[in-house]
């Protein structure tokens, strides 16, 4: 292995420690507790090696960011292996749900205003695309023209998160708050589907008056 090649690494690992440390610290004690010296304290780094790695606090938390989103379309892609392309997105809507449940530190991270909402965004894209692929499918096996898809995507995410934010209130718990959005999704779809078969309706008895 040449000497390049093994810095590569070694720089790769540490990066990887450095995230693995984060994550630890955010999951376990929320956000609060996230700063950069008590990063490097537990990987056993100095901070200024840290900061080799992540320009600032902002670019970590950032990194963070990805790394749920990347968790997101995990669970997204697995409910795109349901058959039934109804229940696919009822499952989607639960394991959104449930990925909140279970990283309620890092779920709140994701959505916090003081992220840059463009770089937010940016890693939150392939998650979004998935979702919204599956919300093409249903579509098209239900013959339901979506005036706009990225807007119906966007209200679906949004009843999700809506429903998720639902779970942190001790009377609701994340078990109900996912039955909830998988009814909740059921119901917006029905009434896609209801609206599309309402038009075509209207459009036959338009053509035979």
């Amino acid at each position: 292995m040449s000497i390049s090649t093994r810095r590569a690494r070694e720089r790769a690992n540490t990066h990887e420690r450095i995230i693995e440390a984060a994550l630890h610290v955010l999951e376990t004690e929320g956000p609060a507790a996230l700063t950069i010296r008590r990063i490097a304290g537990d990987v056993e780094y100095s901070a200024p090696v840290v900061y080799q790695h992540f320009a600032n606090k902002e670019a970590l938390v950032l990194e963070l960011v990805a790394h749920g989103h990347r968790l997101m379309l995990t669970r997204f892609l697995e409910a795109a292996q349901e058959a039934d392309v109804d229940l696919r997105m009822r499952r989607a809507a639960s394991e959104y749900v449930r990925f909140a449940g279970e990283h309620p530190h890092l779920y709140q991270v994701m959505n916090a205003p003081a992220i840059d909402a463009d770089e937010r965004g940016r890693v939150a894209q392939p998650a979004v695309d998935a979702l919204k692929e599956l919300l093409n499918t249903w579509s098209a096996r239900h013959d339901v023209v979506l005036a706009d898809l990225d807007e119906a995507c966007e209200t679906l995410w949004g009843t999700m998160h809506g429903i998720a934010s639902l779970g942190y209130l001790s009377n609701v718990g994340n078990d109900r708050a996912r039955r909830l959005a998988e009814q909740a999704l059921h119901a917006i779809l029905l009434g896609w589907r209801a609206e599309a078969s309402a038009n075509d309706q209207g459009r036959r008895e338009k053509m035979q008056g």
